[in-house]
């Protein structure tokens, strides 16, 4: 079984390491866009440029199924994705966990870009799956960046900055970036508030995995032998994690086996 994942940077850290844990068998593709990150300022049909190239230099290898697993280009380039590559290649997109978020009732708060926040996109999924609640958007801008790099200081002052927007009472946080889901723990002692039931946290990156394995026939067995292999692809070239993804528990999970050729 070959599942690969793509994303403009190591925002598919978080998925990858859902489907090793899944399936430590399986092997996985990661294909990213150094050359052309971030994707979030590039217009629409400049996204899915970009995002084609790097989906079609994961399914030249020949997986099973590719994850999208960004955010933004779930929202712009899913529909060309698709066309591209289905039937052949089942392609799994990653969208905001706003309807688990939303019933668990208690005010939610979704974290997300500048560039997400306020878009149509997550007003529509508001409006479809959490009619009712209690929801504030929170822009972050940089964090996804300062994850990107591993730049502490920076990360530390953008989670800073947008729990300082994140209303007091809220208990629920809906991580609309992938990104994010890498300094998820950073994020709740940020946003906990001192003798408050503990934070719920909603990111993607299980569902999707969960998704994936769904949709080729497979279930997860987390107990299969740990043989899977890994590709990374970098705009394209074959080559390793990038330094700063190894500075997160994912990229060191990932990076504890041996490149599939």
């Amino acid at each position: 079984m070959k599942i690969a994942l793509m994303d403009s940077g190591i925002g598919l850290l978080a998925a990858a390491a859902a489907v090793r844990r899944l399936r430590p068998d399986a092997d996985l593709v990661l294909s990213s866009d150094p050359d052309g990150m971030p994707w979030g300022p590039r217009t629409t049909e400049d996204l899915t440029a970009r995002a084609l190239t790097v989906a079609e230099a994961a399914a030249a290898l020949g997986p099973d199924a590719l994850i999208v697993a960004c955010n933004t280009a779930s929202v712009h380039a899913l529909p060309a994705l698709r066309a591209r590559l289905e039937p052949g290649v089942p392609v799994i997109g990653t969208v905001p966990a706003i309807k688990p978020a939303a019933a668990g009732g208690g005010p939610v708060a979704i974290w997300a870009t500048p560039a997400t926040t306020g878009s149509p996109y997550q007003r529509g999924l508001i409006r479809e799956f959490a009619d009712g609640a209690t929801v504030t958007e929170v822009a972050c801008p940089g964090l996804a960046d300062a994850v990107e790099h591993a730049d502490e200081a920076a990360i530390d002052a953008a989670i800073a900055a947008a729990a300082v927007r994140t209303p007091d009472d809220v208990r629920t946080v809906v991580l609309g970036c992938t990104h994010y889901e890498l300094v998820a723990e950073r994020i709740r002692a940020a946003v906990q508030r001192p003798g408050h039931a503990p934070l719920v946290l909603h990111g993607s990156a299980g569902a999707v995995a969960a998704q994936a394995l769904r949709r080729i026939g497979e279930r997860p067995a987390p107990d299969a032998p740990g043989q899977g292999g890994l590709t990374v692809l970098l705009s394209g070239r074959e080559g390793a994690l990038p330094a700063a993804a190894l500075r997160y528990d994912e990229g060191t999970l990932l990076q504890a086996v041996s490149p599939a050729r």
